[in-house]
């Protein structure tokens, strides 16, 4: 009897851990053969669980929905990262979830064992969340309901309408979602694009309203990139922005990197050291400032109008300096 019990629990967390199973792979793991495997699934009806089967060659069994939540069952290190992730939503951007990230995150540390309760409370005591006023651009909120429905239609491969402010005004959009990307302050979905044929980055803080129900299933394509996050960096980088700029820094790609945000632009290798900053904005005062405040000698390759804001900014520096020399102030 215990062995049967042990042998459900296993066989619950294998339908947790993935969306579809086929019988050979189920009883492969668990170590028994397909007549016992079907029994030990009556089983776990009988408890309520609902489980799926499909019938043929290609079916297998799929965990369905239920009427109410099954327990979840972790091992250490997904418990770990839930429970930090649970951490970090408590002050993240997703709207109105800080209140019931907080209730999840106590209602797991209660059950977890004291190996892993001193692991978490480490990480809980030497983390601070920089979300005061004045400490910098406060992150865009998202609707909760509106993440989660596009992760799901991520996962489930199936294709999504939104509706998208552009140049144009607000326009539907028929997309294949593959991948969410969040920075700290925006989250991002990377789909394909149907009616433009092409990818595309969508901020989900823009989307208007939740998306039309799920539409057809589609084959994913290869990604744009094999670093989604790298793609995601280049496609802000290079939204529409009235400037785009290249800038050449005298420094190694790993020294500039350390003082340049993933979001501001794509940093590209340039020999040992130098390296080639890609970003873009509205202001060639704002690029001209956020080049010069890196503190590294550095090149314009473009635009070439930012060379003449570059000038007058270090004339008007200049001249405040010897200004304020010249009525003693040191």
């Amino acid at each position: 009897m215990l062995e049967t019990s042990a042998r459900l629990l296993r066989l619950l967390a294998l339908l947790q851990s993935r969306r579809d199973w086929t019988g050979t792979e189920l009883a492969g793991r668990l170590g028994v053969g397909l007549r016992t495997l079907r029994r030990d699934i009556d089983r776990l009806r009988d408890l309520g669980y609902p489980v799926d089967a499909t019938p043929g060659v290609g079916g297998g069994y799929r965990l369905g929905v239920g009427a109410a939540l099954p327990p979840l069952l972790l091992d250490d290190e997904e418990a770990v990262a839930v429970a930090i992730s649970l951490h970090t939503a408590t002050t993240g951007s997703v709207a109105g979830l800080e209140e019931t990230a907080l209730r999840a995150l106590t209602k797991l540390q209660q059950t977890l064992p004291s190996r892993l309760r001193h692991r978490i409370s480490a990480f809980h005591a030497t983390t601070v969340a920089l979300t005061h006023p004045g400490t910098g651009p406060a992150a865009e909120r998202v609707d909760p309901d509106l993440l989660t429905a596009l992760a799901a239609a991520c996962r489930d491969q199936r294709r999504l309408r939104l509706r998208y402010p552009g140049r144009d005004g607000v326009s539907t959009r028929e997309v294949e979602p593959h991948r969410l990307v969040h920075t700290p302050r925006r989250w991002y979905l990377v789909a394909w694009d149907l009616s433009r044929g092409d990818w595309r980055t969508f901020r989900i803080d823009r989307i208007e309203g939740p998306p039309g129900p799920p539409g057809a299933r589609f084959t994913p394509r290869p990604l744009p990139a094999q670093d989604v996050a790298a793609y995601v960096a280049q496609s802000i980088a290079s939204a529409p922005y009235r400037y785009q700029a290249r800038i050449l820094f005298r420094a190694p790609l790993a020294q500039v990197a350390g003082r340049t945000s993933a979001a501001a632009g794509r940093l590209e290798a340039a020999g040992p050291d130098a390296c080639i900053l890609h970003t873009g904005s509205n202001s060639l005062d704002e690029l001209a400032l956020y080049v010069g405040l890196k503190g590294f000698d550095f090149q314009v390759l473009d635009p070439p109008e930012l060379i003449g804001v570059l000038r007058a900014l270090s004339g008007r520096l200049g001249r405040g300096a010897e200004t304020s020399l010249a009525e003693g102030i040191q």
